[in-house]
């Protein structure tokens, strides 16, 4: 679906930009903070939001001499955008996702919040990892939140955590497990009869 979208967007800058504008309204951001955000060069996103300018997809305003950028909310196709980047987000069409794996001896990957379009949840992703590197964790959830254009809420543990807070019926944790999820990867014994048992 990514590559979809760049073809009909024109370029994979313009694509991010406008999946990133359109999930987040509200949120003013600076040329800078895009630059980061995007991981693309500075040229193409300039050139982009001039376009986007231009059609009054987003709106400027300048405080202190810096510029800052938001979306145009009555911008005419906002509504049929929104969905659309929102059904492109949803797993499995998000292959970043695949990226968690670096992170170490994975043991359970599940999902929910954005990736199935669920606002209620907490959380997004739940990783469960033993011998994990954290660096290389973030630098995941750095790419996943790349190609979503949102900023993606995690939760990361050893398997000894999780069968601790299991046992102390942890809520938060309950909380996740019981709500709209879905799970990726599943290496931890009997955790699917547990989440059955709370389903009932």
């Amino acid at each position: 679906m990514p590559e979809i979208l760049e073809s009909l967007f024109g370029s994979k800058s313009r694509s991010r930009l406008l999946r990133f504008f359109v999930l987040n309204p509200g949120k003013e951001i600076t040329m800078k903070e895009l630059k980061v955000k995007m991981n693309m060069d500075g040229r193409r996103i300039r050139a982009d939001i001039n376009t986007l300018l231009r059609i009054e997809f987003i709106s400027q305003t300048t405080r202190k001499g810096e510029k800052y950028f938001t979306l145009n909310e009555t911008f005419p196709y906002y509504a049929e955008l929104r969905n659309l980047f929102i059904k492109a987000n949803t797993y499995p069409q998000c292959k970043e996702l695949k990226r968690i794996n670096d992170a170490g001896n994975v043991k359970l990957i599940l999902v929910s919040g954005i990736f199935l379009n669920y606002d209620k949840s907490r959380i997004d992703i739940l990783i469960v990892c033993d011998d994990m590197s954290r660096t290389k964790l973030a630098k995941a959830i750095e790419v996943i939140e790349i190609e979503v254009g949102k900023e993606v809420r995690y939760m990361a543990m050893t398997s000894d955590e999780l069968v601790y807070r299991l046992d102390m019926m942890d809520r938060f944790l309950i909380e996740v497990l019981s709500s709209p999820h879905d799970i990726i990867v599943n290496k931890v014994p009997k955790l699917q009869n547990f989440i059955l048992t709370l389903q009932k």
